[in-house]
């Protein structure tokens, strides 16, 4: 979905700026189905370029001037940087294309991918033309944001002093391991020429004595390192959630649930970087050292092949790392839609099961899954050329070795007992090498990983720190929209509300009615503070909404939307879910307002009944009264329901409305509903038609004018001509 934004990041650098990508799926408003052309064009020219979309023959896009971005597949956006000449006998197209990197296309694979239209008898494609104005210069651009892991070391600090006792228990275990060679060097040329036994049983002894020792760190080491990576795990993992939740509502409705949670999953590489692959390095670095050193006092020509080896070895594994972090990008993208395809089954099983679509939807998910294999078949592919050109260096290596070594002994420049020492030694060396370069792999890794978090972390809260909020609502609770007008995120939206100017007043009711569409919902998710107007001011008494900080506002609002969540929880806990020990005397008056009283003296547990998701299956009408007790506990100044009896049966619609009557008594009270018996005691009654106010009124006044009121309700009424 980000491959318009990315695109334009790749020509603002091209020119020389640096934009995030997160400014520019901002500028660009991209939504859960990506971003348009009108999208993109939008936010290149807000950060100065100078734009052109055109419907291009083959030939004027040789002549256009480059880069370009193209509409590639119907569906995709890349970049063509370079174009070949007319005269040019390979014709090769130059595309950077944000799903695959750079890429050379034929003419004909070009011309495939490309065209779209035929018109006039010419076959055309879609190019927007970008050239930089002064503007574009004038801009500072974005700092490049180093990947900082100094973010990730500050979750080690914490455990410093297990740190040190591993790093501790790490030396002991290098000395340990760097006397045996020196014991099994003694045990062939002493105790074996000699044919000293006794000598050969107390360096058994030793050696035993030496495994005893070293398994027992191992252990300590493994209880001592499981303890920290959980800590670190859960801190991760905790401080990401801490920083989705103070995320405005707006990124909750451009992001796949799938993408946030793949997100999730990526702490646990960092994790295992950190507790894993850091400490271990440090361990292999302390061991590589000695290791080689003690094998360059052995034997200085073995040494230097060790050496040159290595080097080889290293190299040839960093060559691959581009490519493996391109396919890091396409598993995760893979794996996102495969989490959200999951989510989707599960979720919406009611519906696929009543419209017979079962088949349609698993070959949906089948269709993922061999989108999966053929990654799986891409990345092992990658993984055995790798293997088998370091499994080539590394056994030449040691075979080469072995060689010199034994014609070293053949030759009587080297005893037998040597020639063992060495090729323990070598094998002790070969393990850093290997996990040295392992921790190159999984710092690439982490780094990738750091980058998708960081994309989260860098998202302004919704209520910044830096930022005084009024934390008191004035004495007026009264709330007036001036000049409202808002479109939800994406380019060319039209606007859901129009220049709407609406008086919402203290200790009233307030009913919203119109058509589907016509921006009810939309006021109250304004009201919520869910997104800010693009145009206009909201007012609280004399003060401004903006100013009054998100929490403390929500505090005061009682809120019951068409798509209220039930928790898997207890009844209690639902209704009472800020509350970690619910107040029974509110909790009372809530079940009765909502009238749900009979509900929980019929389950076998009341109160603490599980319901949710893995709890007891409720009704469309229970789930409503139990969201309207639970905005009824919160006890609120402000009330705002969407739809919130709809559900209802007439009995219990009746009983709740008579109820919520008394409790509306002096709370400012917003309702947007469908049903007249729902809004026609309101004190006024606002229309909304196409996202303008064309009537409002008391229900009477409204129906004798007989306008667009009266023909939304006469069905409901009966009201006949």
């Amino acid at each position: 979905m980000d491959c318009g934004p990315t695109c334009l990041r790749m020509i603002a650098k091209h020119y020389g700026k640096n934009f995030s990508l997160q400014k520019l799926r901002d500028i660009a408003g991209i939504n859960k189905e990506g971003v348009s052309l009108f999208g993109i064009s939008e936010a290149a020219e807000k950060i100065g370029f100078r734009t052109m979309g055109s419907r291009l023959t083959s030939q004027q896009l040789r002549e256009t001037e480059l880069p370009v971005i193209l509409h590639w597949n119907q569906n995709h956006f890349v970049v063509l940087f370079k174009a070949p000449a007319k005269s040019s006998s390979k014709k090769a197209w130059h595309i950077a294309d944000p799903a695959k990197g750079l890429i050379k296309y034929t003419e004909e694979e070009f011309l495939q991918h490309w065209l779209s239209t035929h018109h006039h008898g010419h076959s055309q494609g879609i190019a927007l033309m970008l050239s930089p104005t002064p503007q574009f210069y004038e801009q500072e651009g974005d700092k490049s944001e180093a990947l900082n892991f100094s973010f990730l070391l500050r979750y080690l600090y914490r455990y410093k002093q297990l740190i040190a006792q591993l790093l501790v228990g790490l030396g002991i275990g290098s000395l340990l391991q760097l006397i045996v060679p020196f014991l099994t060097q003694s045990v062939v040329d002493i105790g074996i020429n000699t044919r000293n036994l006794n000598f050969v049983y107390i360096v058994l002894i030793a050696q035993t004595m030496l495994f005893i020792g070293r398994m027992s760190v191992d252990f300590i080491r493994s209880w001592i390192l499981l303890h920290i990576s959980t800590r670190i795990n859960i801190s991760i993992l905790t401080d990401f959630l801490i920083k989705l939740m103070k995320l405005p509502m707006g990124f909750f409705d451009t992001k796949m649930t799938g993408d946030i949670m793949q997100r999730m999953n990526d702490q646990r590489r960092i994790e295992s970087f950190l507790t894993g692959a850091s400490l271990n390095t440090i361990f292999s670095l302390f061991n590589l050292l000695v290791f080689t050193l003690v094998l360059a006092y052995y034997n200085i020509n073995i040494f230097f092949i060790f050496l040159v080896s290595s080097v080889l070895y290293t190299l040839w594994v960093v060559a691959f790392l581009k490519r493996r972090r391109e396919l890091d990008f396409k598993r995760f993208d893979i794996s996102s839609k495969n989490q959200s395809s999951i989510v989707q089954l599960i979720g919406g099983m009611q519906e696929i099961k009543l419209n017979n679509c079962e088949q349609q939807k698993r070959w949906e998910w089948e269709h993922l899954q061999a989108g999966l294999f053929r990654f799986s078949i891409r990345s092992l592919s990658l993984g055995q050329i790798q293997q088998a050109g370091a499994f080539f260096i590394n056994e030449g290596k040691n075979i080469l070795i072995t060689f010199l070594v034994a014609k070293a002994v053949i030759d009587g420049q080297l005893t037998l007992g040597g020639m063992m020492a060495i090729q323990y030694i070598v094998g002790q060396v070969n393990s850093p090498i290997e996990q040295l370069l392992g921790f190159i792999q999984q710092l690439q890794d982490a780094k990738i990983s750091l980058e998708r978090l960081n994309e989260i972390h860098q998202m302004e809260d919704e209520e910044p720190v830096d930022k005084t909020f009024a934390k008191v609502l004035p004495a007026n609770h009264s709330i007036s929209l001036v000049n409202i007008s808002f479109a939800y995120p994406g380019a060319g939206n039209e606007s859901v509300l129009n220049k709407v100017n609406l008086h919402i007043p203290h200790g009233k009711t307030t009913a919203i009615v119109g058509m589907s569409g016509s921006g009810k919902t939309t006021i109250l998710k304004l009201l919520l503070r869910f997104y800010s107007p693009q145009n206009g001011e909201i007012k609280v008494g004399a003060g401004h909404l903006d100013q009054i900080g998100f929490g403390f506002w929500r505090d005061q609002c009682g809120t019951v939307m068409q798509e209220g969540f039930i928790f898997s929880d207890s009844i209690a806990k639902n209704i009472a879910v800020a509350d970690e020990y619910p107040d029974m005397e509110k909790l009372r008056h809530a079940i009765k307002v909502a009238n749900i009283d009979d509900l929980i003296q019929s389950l076998p547990l009341g109160l603490n009944t599980k319901i949710g998701a893995e709890g007891n299956g409720l009704s469309q009408g229970q789930k409503q009264r139990i969201l309207i007790a639970r905005a009824v506990y919160k006890d609120p100044a402000y009330i705002f329901f969407d739809e919130a009896t709809n559900a209802l049966d007439a009995n219990n619609e009746s009983i709740i409305m008579q109820n919520l009557e008394a409790f509306f008594k002096g709370r400012t009270v917003v309702v947007v509903a469908h049903r007249l018996s729902t809004v026609k005691n309101a004190d006024n009654i606002v229309v909304l038609d196409k996202g303008e106010i064309v009537e409002q009124g008391s229900h009477e006044l409204l129906v004798k004018q007989r306008g667009e009121y009266y023909h939304l309700v006469k069905n409901q009424l009966e009201l006949g001509n």
